[in-house]
This record gives structure tokens, sequence and C-alpha cells, in this order.
């Protein structure tokens, strides 16, 4: 049970909540500079009920695994891999909504707004949504750094799922709103998000 308070869990549970910490705060803090600080509330800060479950279930996974299989969390490479996807994963949604500036919203536009432009430079010359690339990239690495096999493959599994289907939905208005334009982007720059067309 000391392992659960050794050098590694403080490490690595230190760096996991420093990165939830920064990424829910920092897009907040993004969206009030973007959008004003009356249009922002707390639902800018992503945190649903799933959310908090997956990161419930993490942390019994990763407590659960210290205690009885201490060796499994000493592998620092992985680890290290793991920060290094939170901060590149970190980045590149930052720089995506930095990018995309007034048409970033986190809840997709059924009506097409004054302020709503096409954005295909900066980030979104190489995908064409690097927001859900870099929230993938983030929130698989949150669960590579803490070396949690199950969380890493369910985080993977669910985020995948979660823009697989959202993509084509929101590709449905970005496509009424600036039809062959976005037609022909789309067919020049990937998803950002594998498999997903």
């Amino acid at each position: 049970m000391t392992e659960i308070f050794g050098y590694t869990a403080c490490r690595q549970l230190s760096q996991m909540f420093l990165a939830v910490l920064f990424f829910h705060s920092s897009e907040y803090v993004l969206v009030a500079a973007i959008h004003g600080r009356s249009s922002v509330n707390l639902s800018s800060l992503l945190i649903s009920k799933a959310y908090v479950f997956a990161m419930m279930f993490a942390l019994l996974e990763y407590v659960v695994e210290i205690a009885l299989f201490p060796g499994l969390k000493e592998y620092w490479w992985v680890s290290n891999l793991g920060l290094v996807m939170v901060i590149i994963g970190e980045i590149t949604r930052k720089l995506a909504i930095v990018t995309a500036g007034q048409a970033f919203t986190h809840l997709i536009k059924v009506n097409h707004e004054e302020q709503h432009n096409l954005i295909t430079h900066g980030v979104y010359r190489f995908v064409r949504h690097p927001s859900y690339t870099g929230f993938l990239i983030w929130s698989v690495g949150t669960q590579i750094m803490l070396c949690n096999p199950i969380s890493t493959i369910g985080f993977a599994i669910v985020v995948w799922r979660f823009f697989s289907q959202r993509i084509p939905y929101e590709e449905f208005f970005l496509r009424q709103f600036f039809g062959s334009e976005y037609v022909e982007y789309a067919l020049k720059t990937p998803s950002g998000v594998p498999f997903v067309k």
C-alpha cells in the first residue's frame, strides 16, 4: 500500500491533475477571451457526467494497479510518452481554438452566423478538425501517462466513437454553410481522427 504514496504515484498523479486542471481552465479562459466572458458558462469547461465517470474509473484503475501490480507503473518511457502526448494534444487543441477564433464553438452550429468563416489555414491546413485531434491525443495521453492499460483502450475507443459520430453531423452543416468550398477542402484534408473520413 505504500506504493500509493511513493514517488511514482505522486509524480504520475500530480502530472495527471495538472494536465486536467490546465486543459479545462485554459479552455475556459480562451473561450472567454474569444467570445466574451458573458457568453461562457460552466459547460465551457467541457465537464460532463460521462467525462467525470471516465476520470474516476481511470483513478480507480490506477490505485488498484499500483497497489496490486506496482511494477506496471514503473515503465517511465511509457509514462513519458503519455506526457509528450498530453503536451502535443494540448498544443494542437489550443492552436485550433486560437486559429479559428470567433468560428470556434463547443456546440455544433446548425445556423450559419456572420462570424462563422471556413478556416483552412494554420493547423486547419493539415486536418479539418484539429481540436478533435488534439483532444483525442490529449485524452489517450493522460492514460498512457498513468500507465493505465484498460483506461488507455477505453478512452481511445470512447473518444474515437464520439468524434466518429460528431464529425459527420457537424460536416453536414459545414457543407450547407460553405458548399463546394467545404467539399473541396474535405477532399484534400483528412479529418484528423483515424478512420473517420
